[in-house]
């Protein structure tokens, strides 16, 4: 790892991303914090042009910056999608600094925007890993979650509405079967008990007695009285 100057307001530290710069002090906005250096490539030429790693750096059309040396500490500073600080690109002079763009406090991260070319080419295909997005990425688990946890009680509580309803349900139905077999126990009772009376009332009959008339006498009998 490239030794810094005590005087240097930055270190190189571990960051979620590998190694990245960090401020030992405050810089304050509008700071230059750092020059991004390295061989200039001349894209004319096919062995400068046949180059190609991920410190590559873009002055113009022509020229390139291949900030791949061990010496360019500015190579450290990783990708922010909310950085605190921004490439100061100088074409004509063939340089490029890194500028603060809002106060940065010690022990904070030190990052700036590669720009979409870059961010699509590298960062894309294997997910931008800076804070932001890790933050972002943060909050859509845990609303994912509370959305899974939402639905789970959810599919719960309609489970339990369906299961309550269900026994209900069978409750009123064996309601239901219980009246009717009183219904119909009460039905066998009376047909028991209407059969017991007729049965009495057959066997404890009297016959029937055929009263005659009172008899009449005859004006014969009258007389001979």
């Amino acid at each position: 790892m490239p030794s810094i100057s005590p005087k240097k307001p930055y270190r190189i530290g571990r960051s979620r991303t590998g190694l990245g710069l960090f401020a030992t002090r405050r810089i304050k906005k509008g700071t230059r914090i750092i020059r991004y250096f390295g061989p200039l490539l001349d894209s004319k030429k096919k062995e400068d042009d046949a180059i190609e790693n991920k410190y590559l750096f873009e002055l113009t059309n022509r020229w390139t910056i291949d900030g791949s040396v061990r010496e360019n500490i500015a190579r450290y500073i990783n990708h922010g999608c909310k950085p605190n600080a921004e490439s100061d690109v100088r074409p004509r002079k063939r340089k490029v600094f890194i500028r603060a763009i809002k106060n940065i406090e010690p022990g904070d991260e030190i990052n700036y925007d590669y720009g979409t070319d870059y961010f699509k080419e590298y960062l894309k295909p294997i997910g931008c890993k800076c804070h932001a997005c890790e933050k972002k990425r943060s909050k859509k688990r845990a609303e994912a979650r509370a959305e899974r946890i939402r639905l789970e009680a959810k599919a719960e509580r309609k489970k339990r509405r369906k299961a309550e309803k269900l026994a209900k349900a069978k409750e009123k139905e064996q309601r239901k079967l219980a009246r009717a077999k009183a219904r119909r126990e009460k039905e066998k009772l009376l047909k028991a008990g209407n059969k017991d009376l007729n049965g009495k009332a057959r066997r404890g009959a009297a016959p029937d007695v055929v009263v005659a008339p009172p008899e009449v006498p005859s004006a014969l009998d009258q007389i001979a009285a």
